[in-house]
């Protein structure tokens, strides 16, 4: 029987190696800590890491100075390693920090110091030195907001510089969120250390959440004066179980760390609102709504400075265009002021004031990436400007010197800057929109529940209207018509119907009475309820939806390691083009290759060469390679989400589009997975009540769905088969739920794949196996009578008592009406269909028949159905697997693509890549078909970076202007470079159109 969603979480596939082989079943009263985006992550750490050492070994740390790069802290740590006896060494290039684990049996401490000053550095042991013995350590995640930012190679640089800290265990970083998750030790590292760790290479850094379950963010309202604060601190200094608190006075947000097992956090919440007399009102912050607040700061950021940009750059522009068409200005502009004439001295301050002032951003970006070893695109945007606004400057200055007065190009580097700033507003703007999908699943979740508030007692008190946030278990809500259900709960009182289709897909409203489950996040569109909270916070049902989506936003598809190899060379390459082209043009004009009628007025071979290197450095784009694939990652998986698909990563969506089977389960997959009872027949003239009343005892105690079935037909024919004369409704419900009924029960066994046998008078109920291997005859009437049932696609199951058969039953279990439909529809994809079932080979024939699937393997056992998946990828196929999520763990683990089908709530599948949350098999076609299309569209998408750089760069350099007389000004080189990744956004964008392929389409139906 599957599970309840109160006793089941979304877990995360841990595709270290392979899936696990097993279902996660997680108490509901667990937490999420240790499930998070990064189990979705191939961790490809050093395996050394984290291994329990053998007695004997010692660790130390050590201070080291003078290290200014990774090749410095990769020197240290090559002298360390090169020490005999030294069994792992770290360095730590922003720590200053090396830590050496060594036996002290054949090297001694003075020796590893040695060996660092050896290498030209300076090392001092700390004081301390610890025997190494690892404790077990819960580890924490945290989620850190990153700034700043722009492409492949930053994102590599982040996370080489995250994995190096001490006691981080797993760093992955994600461009197009600008988020990076971290597994860290508390004990050795804290979230403040990792934030300046990221703050010192360059880029901007904030915690965002942490599963830490005892701290809470905290919006003040009415914090307005020192008095305020002095007053805030006093309060929570008097309550107990608080920790720690810190108080931003300019942000108005209170941080609290408290003790769960002393103070809850509406406790907490209630004691600060009542200590001050109502005159603080706390508000949880979602760090969802942080995060969002976060995007709309850096858009209106760039926006900014765009606008400041654009405004100094237009001066410039019409000095240099217009002004010379307007005698009066044009003669202000050549009054001479000082050494240099009015218009040099104008568009100099301008200039200067776009290149250090707004573009200082450039500068910084490209310094860090410097200091740690790596380039981007902030690099090329700085030297490529750096060199037109300072060969301006030494022309002005030659000028004025000698009297020879070349051109300018100040507009040069002021427009680049612009038209890049652009770009990066646009790109900030579309990635905004890339992330929508979550956005929209934070707002469904409301903002406030109304509690009811109850005496000691148990009578009802009164409401109270509190921040959905500080629900706590055991809380009795009430949701009134039209409102949306606070948290995941049971009813306690009320009927109504229920909109789920914004959780599960399913678009028709849902029953709820006393005793019914509720979703959080749905709304409830007639009758009031009662509802007690059962799930909050991580454990809700929309919050993992969010963080699978988040899990495969995060994650990388195999296909980006592509890029970032590409990024990782792009920059030096760039450079090494732009210097050649310097070299070839100025070379080829000294030699007089071609005619000095093709250089500027009053310009020179160096100007003119200068100018092509230039616009190489500024057109070429590593950005547009970097954001291919994520941005469309992040498109899919948001819209797989809307559609009732959820993808767990990147390389399952790469894996889907490839799918060349698709290997179903009968039961609850092809099925209904409601199985009744058809046909009863008794052989050795017993009473038709007895013989199920017999049958129902023994499957009381069964959790087969067979079972259930057999169960509650036998219930049936006793409580319902004459009406009732005397009793109501109710009574009759009462009656019929009792088991008092049945018989005792004694010795009950289950044997797999077989039945059940248990003592009520020596009773047995199985299929055919298990009464041949118990050595009980099958008369041929009876065998007649079964393969009647099995051929028209019922179970038989044999009944035996004191080593007879006794009878049979039928049990049939209705197929979901679109699985002919979609088996068809594969088949026209290109893709075939495959069945694999624990049932017998006739009823299994006749399933397969009725929906077209043509392969069938019958009576496989669960672990058996694992071995199917293997024998279909011996020839390197990539086997999708469609299951329950309950029974099929080994086979959804074994194959290629798992697709764990669930009804709504009942997901608790870790084995599992895709979750169908509708129990309809048309979105099996809307999973692989949206693979497909994503990777189509991110193969577009390298296709035009790709293509974009090998054209633009040959006719930036020049290469074709001998024959067209056209180049490309730095200036327009910049725009193209800046549309280039805007462009790449907004083809991902167009993903968000996407929608769930028509079957008639599919299958080549036309509809009159």
């Amino acid at each position: 029987m599957a599970p309840s969603f109160r006793d089941l979480q979304l877990t995360s596939v841990n595709s270290g190696g392979r899936k696990p082989a097993s279902i996660a079943a997680v108490a509901g009263e667990g937490d999420l800590e240790d499930v998070g985006l990064l189990d979705s992550y191939e961790d490809d750490e050093e395996s050394g890491k984290g291994d329990i050492l053998g007695e004997g070994m010692k660790e130390i740390q050590l201070s080291v100075s003078g290290m200014t790069c990774a090749a410095c802290s990769n020197s240290v740590e090559g002298a360390l390693k090169s020490v005999n006896g030294v069994l792992r060494a770290s360095v730590a290039l922003l720590q200053n920090k090396a830590v050496v684990v060594f036996d002290p049996k054949l090297v001694k401490d003075e020796d590893i110091k040695n060996a660092i000053e050896d290498a030209g550095f300076d090392a001092e042991i700390f004081s301390e030195p610890s025997s190494f013995q690892k404790k077990p350590h819960r580890t924490l995640m945290g989620q850190f907001a990153i700034g700043g930012m722009t492409c492949a190679a930053c994102v590599n640089s982040v996370e080489g510089i995250l994995r190096k800290l001490p006691g981080v265990k797993r760093a992955v970083v994600a461009l197009a969120t600008s988020l990076g998750e971290v597994e860290y030790d508390p004990t050795v590292i804290s979230r403040d250390e990792i934030v300046n760790a990221i703050e010192d290479a360059g880029f901007e850094a904030s915690l965002v959440q942490s599963s830490e379950q005892d701290k809470i963010i905290l919006g003040v309202a009415g914090l307005s004066s020192e008095m305020d604060v002095q007053l805030l601190e006093a309060i929570l200094g008097n309550i107990k179980g608080v920790r720690q608190f810190s108080i931003d006075k300019l942000l108005r947000e209170l941080e609290v760390l408290f003790d769960p097992e002393v103070i809850n956090s509406r406790s907490l919440v209630d004691g600060i609102e009542g200590g001050s007399s109502g005159r603080f009102k706390m508000q949880v912050r979602n760090p969802y709504t942080r995060m969002t607040s976060k995007d709309l700061e850096e858009s209106a950021k760039m926006f900014r400075l765009f606008t400041s940009s654009l405004f100094l750059s237009i001066p410039v522009f019409l000095i240099r265009v217009v002004c010379p068409h307007i005698p009066l200005v044009y003669s202000l502009l050549l009054r001479r002021c000082g050494p240099f004439l009015m218009g040099d001295w104008l568009k100099w301050v301008l200039v200067s004031l776009v290149q250090f002032v707004v573009g200082k951003r450039f500068y910084i970006a490209a310094g860090r990436a410097l200091r740690n070893g790596s380039t981007n695109m902030d690099v090329l945007v700085a030297l490529g400007t750096s060199a037109a606004y300072f060969y301006s400057v030494c022309a002005l200055l030659y000028g004025a010197i000698t009297g020879f007065w070349s051109p300018t190009y100040f507009e040069t580097s002021s427009m680049l800057i612009t038209f890049v700033l652009l770009g990066k507003y646009l790109e900030s703007l579309a990635k905004g929109k890339t992330s929508d999908a979550i956005k929209k699943l934070v707002e469904l979740a409301p903002a406030t529940a109304l509690l009811i508030i109850k005496d000691s007692g148990g009578k009802f008190v009164g409401e109270k209207e509190i921040d959905a946030l500080l629900i706590q278990p055991g809380d009795v809500l009430k949701v009134i018509p039209g409102a949306k259900v606070p948290a995941d709960g049971v009813v306690v009182w009320g009927s109504t119907y229920v909109n789920e289709s914004m959780v599960t897909g399913e678009s028709a409203p849902a029953l709820k009475e006393v005793n019914s489950l509720v979703i959080g996040g749905t709304v409830n569109l007639h009758g009031a309820l009662h509802v007690e909270a059962t799930s909050i916070g991580s454990n809700t049902v929309l919050s993992q939806i969010i963080s699978l989506v988040e899990t495969a936003q995060m994650s990388k598809a195999p296909i980006q390691k592509f890029a970032d190899y590409v990024a990782s060379i792009f920059v030096p390459t760039v450079i090494a083009l732009a210097l050649l082209t310097l070299l070839g043009w100025y070379i080829f004009g000294a030699l007089g290759a071609y005619p000095e009628s093709w250089l500027p007025e009053n310009g020179n071979y160096f100007v003119f060469s200068l100018m092509f290197s230039i616009s190489v450095v500024v057109i070429a784009c590593p950005c547009a390679l970097g954001l291919a694939t994520p941005t469309a990652v992040m498109v899919s998986t948001g819209v797989g989400a809307t559609n009732g698909v959820l993808i767990k990563g990147g390389d399952a969506l790469e894996r889907a589009q490839k799918v060349k089977y698709v290997v179903f389960d009968k039961t609850g997959t092809l099925t209904q997975g409601k199985a009744s009872v058809t046909t009863a027949k008794v052989f050795n003239g017993m009473d038709r009540g007895e013989f199920l009343t017999l049958v129902a005892s023994a499957e009381a105690s069964s959790e087969h769905p067979l079972g259930k079935a057999i169960l509650e037909y036998a219930r049936h024919f006793h409580f319902f088969e004459e009406p009732p004369k005397t009793k109501d409704i109710q009574s009759r419900n009462k009656e019929s739920n009792d088991t008092g009924w049945l018989l005792d029960v004694t010795n009950f066994s289950t044997v797999p794949g077989r039945g059940v046998r248990c003592f009520i008078q020596g009773n047995q109920v199985g299929n055919r196996k298990l009464l041949t291997e118990s050595g009980i005859d099958i008369s041929a009437h009876a065998e007649n009578f079964l393969e009647e049932l099995e051929e028209s696609a019922k179970t038989g199951v044999l009944v035996a008592r004191d080593n007879t058969l006794i009878g049979v039953l039928g049990i049939a279990d209705p197929l979901k009406r679109e699985a002919a439909v979609v088996v068809e529809g594969l088949l026209k994809m290109g893709i075939k269909p495959v069945m694999v079932t624990g049932d017998n080979w006739r009823t299994a024939r006749a399933v397969a028949k009725e929906v077209g699937i043509h392969d069938v393997r019958a009576e496989v056992m669960p672990a058996g159905k694992a071995d199917v998946i293997h024998s279909f990828q011996k020839d390197g196929s990539i086997v999708a697997m469609v299951g329950d999520g309950i029974n099929d763990s080994p086979a959804l683990a074994a194959a290629d693509v798992g697709m764990a089908i669930g009804a709504g709530t009942d997901i608790a599948i870790e084995a599992a890549d895709y979750v169908l949350m509708r129990n309809n098999l048309e979105d099996v076609i809307t999973a692989i078909d949206l693979s497909r299309k994503t990777f189509a569209r991110i193969r577009w998408n390298y296709v035009f970076a790709m293509a974009y750089n090998v054209i633009a760069i040959p006719v930036a350099a020049g290469v074709f202007f001998p024959w067209i007389r056209v180049k490309l000004p730095p200036w327009a080189a910049g725009a193209c470079m800046a549309l280039s990744s805007v462009s790449v956004v907004c083809s991902s964008l167009m993903l968000r159109r996407y929608r769930k392929p028509r079957l008639t389409t599919i299958l080549e139906i036309t509809v009159e």
